[in-house]
């Protein structure tokens, strides 16, 4: 049960109900973000960054979705990896990549997205080390880099209050499983 109330639209103000709604499902209230919704400002502040690394992150849809998938697979995030997982497997990863992520098994990736699931293990345990950012470097620009080490840390943190919220999955939806295959 999350500790603290699913606030929908209709409980903040007017300038912030599109914010407690998913952007991939218009209409839908989606519960990180209605838990958030506790501190409007907050959650307005959370979206416009977490939309910033979507959008400008310089990873491509999939090297943003490995990301995310690897730093919920490391910090044993069920509600993100279920939320990623459905978007992830909407033509970027395949049903096999997904649960290699969730194994840590890089057999079906190619050695730069090694070096980014490398990477962002490495962000969620604080171990980036010269070599980790070499390796990944090899692979992507500066920009990229940059994008990498945020969206890896923007999804641990993002973890981090899904777990202090208790933050559940959507009452009409039933979690897709580590190995979602």
């Amino acid at each position: 049960m999350a500790r603290v109330p699913y606030r929908g639209p209709d409980d903040v103000d007017e300038q912030y109900r599109d914010y407690v709604v998913s952007s991939l499902q218009p209409g839908k209230a989606i519960n990180v973000y209605a838990a958030a919704a506790n501190n409007p400002a907050v959650l307005e502040g959370l979206r416009a960054f977490l939309s910033s690394l979507w959008d400008s992150s310089g990873l491509t849809d999939r090297e943003r979705e490995i990301v995310i998938l690897t730093t919920a697979a490391e910090t044993g995030n069920a509600y993100e990896w279920h939320q990623h997982v459905n978007i992830a497997a909407d033509g970027l990863l395949t049903r096999g990549e997904l649960a290699a992520i969730a194994d840590d098994d890089p057999a079906p990736f190619d050695a730069g997205e090694v070096a980014l699931g490398e990477y962002a293990r490495a962000v969620v345990s604080r171990g980036v080390t010269d070599e980790v950012h070499a390796a990944l470097s090899e692979h992507l620009d500066d920009r990229a880099l940059a994008g990498a080490a945020a969206t890896a840390a923007g999804y641990l943190a993002l973890g981090r209050m899904i777990d202090a919220f208790g933050v559940e999955v959507e009452a009409d939806d039933e979690f897709v499983g580590w190995d979602p295959r």
